[in-house]
């Protein structure tokens, strides 16, 4: 079984991802078998930020590595929070709280119909086999919906309490895990590697 090192610390993306990956057969290693520490997400896109962690995962362990990138893009606020997602509230000071963030965008969104509340969760999902990759292997997928003008359960996970997903009339953090799984932006990114690591391992 080929082992892969999961490129990331937060326990909801390891919960999200290890299942899928070793549903396709691989073993997965938590980068905390390695090292501790995560590199400067400094780049420009989803894209730049997950290629940075894998190729840092990998050097650090040795093995082929895959990492992820996501955040909720607000059409009405030009694509924001995006990248910043995670640190939107104090994007010069580095991360701050879910509830922070959100309630940041409730009130950039104060005001605005439903209408032109349309939204969606991205993710880029990186693959590399060894640090120096050349051609790492490159997962994108969306998650669309729209922001709701208040929270629903107070449970949900970053934004999920106010991304309203219409075809399953729920927010995210309504959504049972299992169908979650099977259709967010993270799962469709990550299906989207493993199909082009297979194909490559075909031939």
């Amino acid at each position: 079984m080929a082992s892969i090192v999961l490129a990331t610390g937060n326990r909801h993306k390891v919960a999200e991802i290890a299942p899928l990956l070793e549903k396709a057969g691989l073993e997965v290693k938590p980068q905390s078998d390695f090292f501790c520490g995560e590199v400067t997400e400094d780049g420009l896109s989803f894209v730049e930020n997950a290629l940075k962690k894998a190729r840092f995962a990998s050097k650090k362990s040795g093995f082929p590595a895959l990492a992820d990138d996501s955040g909720l893009e607000v059409e009405a606020l030009g694509g924001k929070p995006g990248i910043f997602s995670a640190r939107y509230a104090a994007m010069a000071t580095g991360k701050t709280s879910d509830q922070q963030n959100l309630e940041k965008l409730l009130a950039e969104l104060k005001g605005l119909p439903y209408a032109q509340r349309q939204a969606r969760y991205s993710c880029a999902v990186v693959y590399v086999k060894h640090a120096e990759d050349p051609m790492p292997l490159i997962g994108v997928g969306h998650w669309y919906g729209e922001i709701l003008m208040e929270r629903r359960t107070g449970q949900g996970i970053g934004y999920d309490d106010v991304m309203w997903i219409p075809e399953l009339v729920k927010t995210v953090s309504e959504i049972p895990f299992a169908i979650k799984n099977r259709i967010s932006h993270r799962a469709r990114a990550v299906q989207a590697v493993l199909a082009q690591l297979q194909q490559e391992n075909r031939r």
